[in-house]
């Protein structure tokens, strides 16, 4: 579960620091294996196998071949981040599936060099593999999309949701259908939908026979500032106790720290660091 769980760790760590806008607040505790046992493994991956990942191959395209090592290696970064606490099942994307490749194949390739060692993690997929962009349906929803329409953020306001949702691009059929093939724009808001009610996409599709794209797309909207509002108002519960987020994630450090020292020494100790 390493991949999710850090990811979120440094998320909620940026949050914290601009909570607090200063240097007022304490600095929590960095857990410096994640880079060393990165090194490590760099260490036994090609260039080519970085280079053929898809992910790679897009971003730096899009960044006109501009890409930097830290954006080639990152993947190995994210397997230091699993294989570092001897994660057995990861959830992630269906576009991660392929740096999960690499992270089993580094874990199995350090246990035929240096002994069973790393269990070989798993990926586990979600019956949503992926949300595709509100405007280019062909794309993935990210938060990194230059186009603030593009993506819809927990912490939006509902007037922000909807603008997003009513401006989503669709086709000129006003039917509701699910076709991805033929019909991105309209079956990517079908699957938003069916994913935040938790109804099937037939069922989804069923409710809203009669029901022109325009009408469907305030609706979704509707159905998601629902979802989003228990959240959105936790969130805002928590920004009023900052003394407790900066002792959660000190907490946190430290037990990530304590279990990432011990698997990182033994790491060193095997491949003859110590």
């Amino acid at each position: 579960m390493a991949l999710h769980s850090m990811r979120k760790a440094r998320e909620r760590w940026s949050f914290i620091r601009a909570l607090h806008k200063g240097s007022a607040a304490a600095p929590a505790l960095q857990v410096s294996e994640h880079t060393q046992l990165s090194w490590i493994l760099s260490c036994m991956v090609r260039l080519p196998r970085l280079q053929h990942l898809h992910q790679w191959k897009a971003k730096t395209t899009k960044q006109k071949h501009d890409g930097t090592v830290g954006l080639l290696t990152y993947p190995v970064l994210q397997a230091a981040d699993i294989l570092l606490y001897k994660s057995t099942h990861v959830p992630v994307g269906e576009d991660q599936v392929q740096h999960m490749e690499l992270v089993q194949d580094l874990a199995q390739g350090f246990n035929k060099k240096y002994g069973e060692f790393f269990p070989v993690p798993e990926s586990i997929l979600t019956s949503m593999k992926k949300v595709k962009s509100l405007r280019d349906p062909s794309a993935k929803m990210s938060k990194s999309d230059p186009d603030k329409l593009a993506t819809v953020r927990i912490t939006d306001s509902p007037e922000e949701i909807v603008q997003k949702f009513r401006k989503a691009v669709t086709d000129f059929t006003s039917e509701v259908t699910y076709d991805p093939a033929g019909r991105a724009g309209v079956s990517n808001i079908v699957a938003v939908h069916a994913a935040v009610t938790g109804l099937s996409v037939e069922e989804v599709v069923r409710r809203s026979a009669g029901m022109n794209t325009a009408r469907y797309k305030l609706a979704v909207a509707d159905a998601v500032i629902e979802k989003f509002a228990p959240i959105k108002r936790e969130i805002e519960k928590l920004k009023l106790d900052k003394d407790h987020l900066e002792k959660v994630l000190q907490i946190g450090s430290a037990k990530a720290k304590e279990l990432a020292y011990t698997v990182c020494q033994e790491v060193k100790k095997l491949v003859g660091f110590l």
